[in-house]
């Protein structure tokens, strides 16, 4: 006789299922998106949050590190909008070189009033998450549930199951739209809260978009962010993505989700800019459904003290004659913790793929540590596949050349690990989106030589 074993749940997830049983009859959608969340919601209860003993999420143990789970973020009060709207320019203020059209979420939710709807640029339309989900166009939920990307993780049965706030970009087949699209998250900061959100934009066939996710929250409580981007790319689409999550209080974990498809001889360049607070996951699935497409994957990991950032990115090559990219940098400093985990994926028949991944890590004091796990499948016969990671320390001879110089060992080491970064940062082809994080990245350097 075989006994019936029931896993224990921790009591995040048992909040979790006492949340979701209380909300899911209010939450934004008709029945077939109701489907779509109950079915994702027993998903993630079968699987439970991952742990260590998850391979993919091996090197971050997110049921430890999330305890509890905290109450869903509500819509927003008038009063609340009007402050965020107050402190808006202060906390992200406009950059030379990056005239942005942007679309304002606060606490997940768009806020038409705080957004440049009125400059939103020809070619673009623009929808709330609520209201794509109220139309019941079941093409419009098919594509949102990025079908088909990042099935078994958890993480995102979770989003899928609790979205409450994000946008639906189309963007008009042949459109070049020439200003970037700025996407920027803001939170009301009152108390410890969750966010869940979801946004969708579809490239159409020749459209060319630039697109940034920026975070200009001051949050001084935990919190606990659950975000996908879900991208559609048609035939000769371009895109060029930036994305640079929040820097959260301690205690706060954050995932963020990214799920692409693309088609023939389409585009895709993604750089991600992440400064530590908490525990960071940035996970990233593309697929290539069309012949002759390019998608490239960047970033740079800037950590210390206790910070935990981890990269992990699957491409599957589908479709023949498609070229990946994956490059990251990371300095980690303290007794932070960083992880990169690249999985290239060949198909049968998927021939004269060429695959490249490296990661580069620098590692600024014994506390620190880095974990590597780059992984090719391969199964055709014509490609070019291959994966490089390093991990070192700076180079003490050049420090003590430039000291015997005259110049103080934190410039010393702010210039060579700058240096090091930017070669991350090159791959960024907006030339002023290049100088912004150029810029903020000197900042961390700065603050992390003034401590």
């Amino acid at each position: 006789m075989n006994a019936q074993v029931t896993p224990l749940r921790t009591i995040a997830e048992s909040r979790l299922a006492s949340d979701y049983e209380s909300a899911r009859a209010t939450m934004p959608g008709h029945a077939g998106v109701a489907s779509l969340r109950d079915g994702a919601f027993a998903a993630f209860m079968h699987a439970g949050l991952p742990n260590r003993r998850v391979e993919a999420w091996h090197y971050t143990d997110l049921r430890q590190a999330m305890r509890d789970a905290l109450p869903v973020a509500g819509v927003p009060a008038a009063t609340a909008i009007l402050a965020q709207g107050a402190r808006l320019e202060t906390l992200a203020p406009r950059v030379e070189g990056v005239d942005s059209v942007r679309i304002v979420l606060v606490d997940g939710y768009y806020i038409p009033a705080l957004s440049d709807v009125a400059r939103m640029p020809e070619g673009v339309t623009l929808h709330s998450l609520t209201d794509v989900l109220e139309q019941g166009d079941e093409q419009l939920i098919e594509a949102l549930s990025g079908p088909g990307l990042g099935a078994g993780d958890s993480t995102l049965a979770l989003n899928a199951a609790f979205m409450q706030g994000g946008v639906l970009l189309d963007v008009a087949a042949g459109a070049q739209v020439a200003t970037p699209v700025e996407i920027v998250t803001m939170t009301t900061n009152d108390v410890a809260q969750a966010l869940y959100v979801r946004s969708l934009v579809r490239l159409g066939a020749g459209s060319k978009l630039t697109l940034i996710e920026t975070d200009a929250s001051d949050a001084e409580v935990a919190e606990q962010r659950n975000g996908a981007l879900v991208v559609q790319a048609g035939d000769d689409a371009v895109l060029d993505h930036v994305f640079m999550p929040a820097q959260l209080p301690a205690r706060s974990t954050q995932v963020a989700h990214m799920l692409v498809t693309m088609g023939a001889r389409s585009d895709l360049a993604s750089f991600t800019l992440a400064r530590g607070g908490g525990l960071l996951r940035r996970q990233a699935f593309l697929r290539f459904d069309g012949e002759h497409a390019r998608g490239a994957f960047a970033g740079s990991t800037l950590l210390k003290g206790r910070d935990h950032s981890d990269t992990t990115l699957v491409v599957e090559h589908v479709a023949p004659h498609c070229e990946s990219r994956e490059y990251f940098k990371f300095v980690l400093d303290g007794e932070a913790t960083g992880v990169f985990q690249g999985k290239v994926i060949v198909a049968p028949g998927a021939q004269k793929t060429d695959g490249k991944m490296k990661s580069q890590a620098i590692l600024l004091s014994d506390g620190a540590s880095m974990n590597n796990k780059p992984e090719l499948e391969i199964f055709a016969d014509d490609v070019v596949c291959g994966h490089g990671a390093t991990v070192a320390q700076l180079d003490e001879n050049q420090i003590f050349y430039a000291q015997s110089r005259g110049i103080p060992r934190p410039q010393v080491e702010a210039m060579l690990l700058e240096a090091f970064v930017d070669e991350a940062t090159d791959h960024v082809r907006h030339e002023g989106l290049r100088d912004l994080l150029t810029a903020r990245i000197g900042v961390w350097m700065a603050n992390r030589s003034a401590a």
